[in-house]
């Protein structure tokens, strides 16, 4: 509203200066042409006198008064419509500017278009011995110029046109707002309870539908990141809830049946289970931290020799490296350790044998592969294995103290260098294959090395 205002008082201000500048054209065109009937009218009747002979103008349509006027302003002859009027103007006009344009009005309101034309003095010498006379032109001024209609029909239609000129401005910007007033209204009607409303999206590709379209995505995106979030809740209290009820059942048995039970086996259960939950809660913070925290200032690692020395702590399965030299990322060492870590102890724990991981490039990154030789995981899975607390059949058997978090925060390390972590397709166990980009000198001196 405010907008469309504003709008209409500089169109008013526009459209004042156009009138204004149409209503002085105008009058300055209509005089103009009176002037020249009225000069033209003024020429031919001194040019019609002779000495002795000056002869009454014939009645002329261009022209409403002619008057023959001596130097005493005495009126010496006159047209029909001006007999009896005293002379038109006065003084007569001076030998330097002979010709003179004047508007005269008499106390009744009407006003003349009026020319008065200094009779030239070798003409007045052969008429009238010398003396000096002029000769007055006069046409009544017309009603659109004497009665003030030109201003008034300007300011109507000045108003007129501001008044269009606004309603119209207020009808498109009403028209091209009414869809932010929809959208801020469905806004309002969202919580944090329902996501799954979405804001009316117009058709079209300008900035509203763009607007439309983007609070659209941003909620799509709220809505998903919240039903994770909700999701992870839920699987935490889970997880949670199972070893609290062991606990509480073990505690409570060696509480009824003191002479029953053996309090260093309560105590170790219990220890064994705060073990567990202290696990899972460090794996939790550290999943949290991932996702939420500012990233920490990145230092040079060198991929290569980071693997050589995790592999050569492992126990259990045997574990070879194959890691290719200065192949180095910018990154945080610890959080690169552990998921690491994670990865080798995963491919451990399934693996029948022997655990393969190799450090390659791969144009701009380091390949990270991790290989055991189990029994691999199924392609309808290998996605979900990185989802928080997901732990297949298999992994359960395995290893039933497992939190089920090292994937994902293996996956979440990942992101965080802006690498990937995926299951890719392998002949026999599963294939772990985490990408990094590498550092823009690993990047130019890693081709002269391999030459």
């Amino acid at each position: 509203m405010r907008a469309a205002l504003s709008s209409a008082l500089a169109s008013l201000a526009v459209f004042t200066v156009l009138g204004v500048a149409f209503d002085l054209g105008v009058r300055n065109k209509v005089e103009t042409h009176l002037y020249l009937e009225a000069q033209r009218a003024a020429t031919d009747w001194l040019a019609s006198m002779r000495p002795g002979d000056v002869p009454r103008p014939t009645p002329m349509s261009r022209v409403d008064l002619l008057q023959l006027v001596d130097s005493r302003n005495r009126v010496v002859v006159s047209s029909t419509a001006a007999v009896n009027r005293p002379a038109l103007t006065a003084p007569l006009p001076p030998p330097e500017d002979r010709i003179q344009y004047r508007t005269e009005c008499t106390p009744d309101g009407g006003c003349v278009v009026l020319v008065a034309l200094r009779v030239l003095p070798f003409q007045a010498g052969l008429i009238w011995g010398g003396e000096t006379h002029a000769v007055y032109a006069g046409r009544a001024q017309p009603a659109i110029l004497a009665t003030h209609r030109l201003e008034l029909g300007t300011a109507a239609g000045v108003l007129l046109a501001a008044g269009l000129w606004g309603w119209g401005n207020w009808y498109r910007t009403g028209r091209t707002l009414r869809p932010v007033a929809e959208i801020r209204a469905k806004m309002s009607e969202i919580t944090v309870s329902d996501l799954s409303m979405r804001v009316p999206q117009p058709s079209g590709c300008d900035e509203i539908a763009e607007l439309a379209r983007t609070a659209n995505q941003t909620l799509a995106r709220l809505e998903t990141a919240v039903g994770q979030q909700r999701l992870f809740a839920s699987v935490v209290s889970h997880e949670l809830k199972s070893p609290l009820s062991g606990l509480r059942a073990g505690l409570e048995e060696a509480l009824l049946y003191r002479d029953e039970v053996d309090p260093h086996e309560t105590i170790e259960a219990a220890l064994e289970t705060t073990d567990r939950f202290k696990a899972i809660i460090d794996d939790i913070l550290m999943l949290a931290h991932l996702r939420t925290a500012e990233p920490v200032k990145p230092e040079p690692v060198d991929l290569g020799l980071l693997v050589e020395q995790e592999t050569a702590r492992t126990r259990g399965v045997p574990v070879l490296a194959d890691a290719a030299p200065d192949l180095t990322v910018l990154g945080n060492r610890i959080q690169l350790v552990g998921a690491l870590t994670n990865l080798i102890v995963n491919a451990q724990r399934h693996a029948r044998s022997v655990v393969r991981v190799t450090v390659e490039q791969d144009g701009g990154e380091a390949v990270v592969t991790v290989l055991d030789d189990g029994d691999g995981i199924a392609p309808e899975d290998r996605e979900r294995v990185f989802e928080p607390f997901v732990r297949l059949q298999d992994g359960r058997r395995r290893d039933p103290k497992g939190t089920g978090l090292g994937l994902a925060i293996s996956r979440a390390v990942a992101g965080a260098h802006e690498g990937t972590l995926r299951v890719e397709d392998s002949p026999r166990g599963a294939r772990f294959v985490l990408r990094l980009p590498l550092c823009p000198t690993a990047r130019q001196v890693q081709p002269e090395h391999a030459a």
